[in-house]
């Protein structure tokens, strides 16, 4: 029996050649992406003039240089299996509803499409997306986000401004907080009026970016927020809605470097020590079960 590609821990551009909605193109490379996870399968869409200048190196003032090639765009391939068409609309227009609070500049914009795949004889809707480049830094909401954290952040994006002034340094720490609130801004308004919230939780799902605006990257695990005494659990058994909200709360407080209201319903419902104490005993469990690392959103 043919074996369902979304079932493979890992996909090469063969595999992604052989689905039945994806022809070969002379002016297209694709190359898997090393944050391939749990929810979907990752390929980097490149330039193959790129491709080449990074293996055969570039000739510059008797220097050869080989510089890494940029993607054009990320080609997401999501693993979700849809009971339905309707199914995959109703994702697809909560992927969409995400864009709407957080574009331009707090999202990675991606072109979303249904297809049909072909696997075993049998037809099933696919989701994929098209989404745009993100350069950037990945951000931890647990790390410390402190103003030396976020330093160090500003060398790993900005290596050419490494040896530059400390008040350059200083400037853009305070731009990234003043974009911080924009962005927590806007997710609390998500919250508010959508009753949804995309997994800030996951690694690697937020990027801090050359600007300092910080960017969702993933967007292909969206919670409904609801306040019920019982704790939601995503289609892979991890408690995302919760952490989710943590991991707000925890960016509010240092990147803003303001106290969390209890006042907050938000705050106050999930934040309860009862609740995340229960929290924490799904998260342990839910690490048992999966692969060490897996959780990547």
């Amino acid at each position: 029996m043919e074996e369902d590609p979304r079932d493979k821990p890992r996909l090469t551009q063969e595999d992604l050649l052989r689905f039945n909605f994806i022809r070969a193109r002379p002016g297209l490379v694709f190359r898997r992406h090393h944050r391939s996870g749990l929810r979907s399968h990752i390929f980097q869409v490149l330039d193959p003039a790129e491709v080449g200048r990074e293996r055969d190196g570039v000739l510059q003032h008797g220097l050869r240089t080989f510089p890494k090639a940029k993607p054009v765009r990320m080609l997401r391939i999501f693993r979700t299996r849809f009971k339905g068409l309707g199914e995959a609309e109703e994702e697809l227009r909560r992927v969409k509803l995400i864009d709407t609070f957080l574009a331009p500049h707090h999202i990675a914009r991606s072109d979303e499409f249904l297809v049909d795949l072909m696997v075993g004889g049998r037809v099933e809707p696919i989701l994929c997306g098209l989404q745009e480049y993100v350069e950037g830094e990945a951000i931890d909401p647990w790390s410390a986000l402190d103003s030396n954290h976020l330093s160090s952040l500003w060398n790993r994006i900005s290596p050419s401004n490494r040896l530059g002034s400390g008040s350059m340094t200083d400037a853009w720490v305070q731009t990234v907080r003043d974009r911080a609130r924009d962005f927590i801004g806007l997710l609390k308004r998500l919250i508010a009026e959508a009753h949804v919230v995309p997994d800030l939780a996951g690694s690697g799902n937020l990027l801090m970016t050359l600007p300092g605006h910080i960017k969702l990257v993933d967007i292909n695990n969206i919670s409904r927020v609801s306040f019920d005494s019982s704790v939601p659990l995503d289609d892979r058994g991890y408690p995302v809605c919760d952490k989710s909200i943590e991991a707000l709360s925890l960016m509010e407080r240092k990147l803003l470097l303001k106290p969390i209201h209890g006042s907050e319903r938000i705050y106050s419902f999930f934040l309860d020590p009862a609740r995340m104490k229960r929290v924490r005993e799904l998260e342990r469990e839910f690490h048992r079960t999966q692969p060490v690392g897996s959780y990547t959103g």
